[in-house]
C-alpha cells in the first residue's frame, strides 16, 4: 500500500521526540483520529498507598497503519498537530480481538 501521508511518522516528514507510551485504542471512530486509554499508577504519600489512573490521549492514526479498536499500540510525542492532538501512533504491538 502507498503512503502519501505527510504526517506519517514512517513515509512522510513528520518528527517524534519526547515521551513514548503503549496503550489500547478505545476509540478509532473520528477520521485519522485513534484515542488512546493509557493505565498508570501514582503514589499518594499522605496515606501512602498507591492509586491507579487512566488517561484517554487522542492520537494521529495514519491510514498506512490503520490502527482499530482493540488494538495495543504504541505512541510518540510530536509537534501539535491539531487543537487536540499531539501525539501519533507509531506502530501496532498487537491486534485486537472482534
Amino acid at each position: 500500500m502507498e503512503c502519501n501521508d505527510i504526517k506519517c511518522p514512517i513515509h512522510g516528514k513528520l518528527k517524534t521526540h519526547g515521551y513514548e507510551f503503549e496503550g489500547v485504542v478505545v476509540s478509532a471512530r473520528a477520521m485519522k483520529t485513534a484515542i488512546v486509554k493509557r493505565e498508570y499508577s501514582t503514589f499518594l504519600h499522605k496515606y501512602e498507598r498507591s492509586l491507579r489512573k487512566t488517561s484517554r490521549i487522542p492520537a494521529y492514526n495514519p491510514a498506512c497503519i490503520g490502527a482499530k479498536q482493540g488494538d495495543v499500540v504504541r505512541i510518540a510525542n510530536t509537534r501539535r498537530l491539531s487543537k487536540t492532538k499531539s501525539f501519533v501512533v507509531t506502530e501496532i504491538l498487537k491486534r485486537g480481538q472482534k
